[in-house]
């Protein structure tokens, strides 16, 4: 099967972009909304561990309106206001983002998730957790709220590799992500996967053999993120202390020789919701791109339609 004939329903993207998956589940335009709601981690506060992941500085992905002295509400209304100026018929997605978002007791989780889907413009959650803190009894409520609202769990997996895991203090195993992913499979509530690529001690096969293991899990969307380093965090003190045990993406043109591989081999099926992450300037150590998320997709495209290449190009079933 040729590129056009197996992307024909896709617009002809080369890639099974999140734009068109949002297009199709929702016939209109909708936004995600961050929600910082107070939580914290079971990795830090002594629950599983102390310390935190190494690369973990919660400051680098938290928009200005994210502010733990506004409520729920207020944080919603503010995101909303700001969204609505570019479309008024927007609809959006309350994004419970900062740390682990089912790290609290289920009475807590549902005042919380309820506050944010009493907006009327709010038609679902999208809430960011760990693979082993989802307890039964917040998969059922979550399971039960998907019959009414989208629901979709995004799970920080990151590596395949449970050396890495444990590398990067990451608390859980990737065995833990398998059967947190399944779960929620067999619940029906919609899966997102975080990756991140670059890790220390991850060569570029391991991270292509990811993409081959990522594409035999029941997830539906894929969160790709290159690794960076940023200031406060341990990974900063072993970045210059020991900066062998990294092999960092220094260039754009790398890291996309590098995704075009991974995509290649990623299950067509799976929805990329991004291939890079931005972060403050104040906040970066490396690699220092200089490139904002639309000018990578870019780039990517021209790259992939030289190549003339595409998702899931030697995907095996």
């Amino acid at each position: 099967m040729n590129f056009e004939q197996q992307y024909k329903w896709r617009n002809s993207r080369r890639f099974n972009d999140y734009s068109g998956y949002i297009k199709r589940m929702f016939n209109g335009r909708v936004q995600k909304i961050s929600v910082d709601a107070g939580f914290s981690c079971p990795n830090r506060d002594g629950t599983i561990g102390l310390g935190g992941c190494t690369y973990c500085n919660n400051e680098t992905f938290k928009p200005s309106y994210c502010n733990l002295e506004s409520s729920v509400t207020d944080q919603v209304e503010k995101g909303i206001s700001f969204f609505s100026q570019k479309n008024s018929t927007m609809r959006f997605l309350a994004y419970f983002q900062a740390y682990t978002n089912t790290h609290a007791s289920l009475n807590n989780l549902i005042k919380l998730y309820e506050e944010a889907l009493r907006h009327p413009k709010i038609i679902g959650l999208v809430i960011a957790t760990r693979p082993d803190c989802l307890p039964l009894e917040v998969v059922d409520y979550l399971r039960k709220k998907s019959l009414d609202y989208y629901v979709m769990v995004e799970l920080g997996v990151e590596s395949c590799n449970n050396q890495t895991l444990s590398r990067i203090n990451r608390g859980h195993t990737f065995e833990q992500s398998v059967q947190a992913i399944e779960m929620l499979a067999m619940q029906h509530i919609h899966t997102c996967a975080h990756m991140i690529l670059g890790l220390p001690g991850e060569s570029a096969n391991d991270v292509l053999h990811q993409a081959i293991e990522m594409s035999e899990l029941p997830i539906e969307n894929l969160k790709l993120h290159q690794l960076q380093i940023h200031k406060g965090t341990k990974m900063a003190k072993q970045y210059l202390q020991q900066p062998e045990m990294f092999s960092l993406y220094q260039t754009v043109d790398e890291y996309i020789d590098l995704v075009i591989l991974y995509i290649e081999k990623l299950n067509p099926g799976i929805v990329i919701e991004r291939f890079i992450s931005q972060s403050p300037k104040e906040l970066l150590i490396a690699p220092r791109w200089g490139i904002k998320n639309f000018e990578f997709v870019a780039k990517l495209e021209k790259e992939l339609a030289r190549l003339n290449t595409w998702q899931g190009r030697s995907y095996a079933k």
